[in-house]
């Protein structure tokens, strides 16, 4: 038995959030055209919003399956926790905590980036950015890395009320229109914050994390502040150069089982699967690691040379 759930925790806050979004949308297109920015780009949007669709209808294939193993460790909950205020605050706080830690390993191992990366596939950042979703995310680790807080004992929907509030918050932080917003800054993930987490510049790679916060990037060493003198260059590190769905969405998927097929052994099956993106047996490609250590020598030389 979960604890009767409130009749405000119930409402359909992302669907609602999603709806009213698509007007902050056309707000922002009609201000980028305006300014003449180039924001916005008819097939790159279209490749987002059409990503997004889809992806409403595998999460809806998976949602059973996902139901089923949370009802499964709930019933072996340590404790029974219930709808109380302190028990709201606990479980925002230890949510966006875990949301942090899930979408850092999504950037720091591949078998879970595979999923990941379609959302940072886009050039362009923008409203339509936020909806790029993935297909695969039944393999992605933003699922499992929240089972312990059912078995914990926060209920179910007390734990998907946050996800979905954390969800419905992001949606506007996909945007170039907002500069920054004072000392919110250093608490809250912001637009400036999430335009460097979808920056391919070595310097802003793998950074800012966070979901409704962003004091866990600050807390273990992996935030980067948006600097005027680096604007911000979107995509990921080797751009598509197509907008072709199913390329989109399955393109990593694609070159792990190529990598595995062609590994000489198993410890080269498993840097490919489980590494860090980029990660080869000589080292002879690129990871973010790498990257940005190769910048950070770079920087040192002409530092030195003035």
């Amino acid at each position: 038995m979960t604890p009767e759930t409130p009749a405000w925790a119930t409402a359909n806050i992302l669907g609602i959030s999603i709806a009213v979004f698509f007007f902050v949308i056309i707000a922002e297109m009609l201000w980028a055209r305006r300014r003449n920015n180039g924001a916005y780009e008819v097939k790159d949007t279209a490749t987002s919003l059409v990503m997004g669709a889809v992806s409403l209808f595998t999460d809806a294939a998976y949602a059973g399956i996902h139901l089923a193993i949370i009802l499964l460790v709930y019933d072996a909950r340590l404790f029974d926790i219930g709808w109380t205020w302190w028990a709201l605050i606990l479980c925002f706080f230890a949510e966006d905590f875990v949301y942090y830690w899930g979408h850092r390993l999504s950037h720091e191992h591949r078998l879970w980036w595979a999923s990941h990366v379609i959302h940072h596939s886009s050039q362009h950042f923008n409203g339509s950015t936020a909806l790029r979703q993935s297909w695969t995310g039944l393999l992605g680790i933003g699922f499992f890395i929240r089972l312990p807080l059912f078995f914990i004992g926060f209920p179910p929907a007390m734990v998907f009320l946050f996800v979905v509030i954390t969800a419905a918050y992001q949606l506007w932080v996909h945007t170039e229109a907002v500069k920054k917003i004072g000392p919110f800054e250093w608490i809250l993930n912001t637009a400036s914050h999430h335009r460097v987490h979808h920056a391919t510049n070595p310097s802003y790679l793998d950074t800012n994390h966070g979901g409704f916060l962003i004091i866990w990037d600050r807390m273990f060493g992996t935030f980067a502040a948006e600097r005027d003198d680096e604007p911000c260059r979107y995509g990921i590190v080797s751009n598509l150069g197509t907008f072709n769905l199913f390329r989109v969405a399955l393109h990593e998927w694609a070159a792990i089982a190529k990598d595995v097929a062609g590994a000489r052994s198993a410890r080269d099956v498993i840097g490919f699967v489980f590494g860090p993106p980029g990660w080869s047996p000589d080292g002879s490609r690129q990871t973010s690691r790498s990257i940005k250590a190769q910048w950070a020598r770079e920087n040192e030389t002409l530092v030195a040379a003035e």
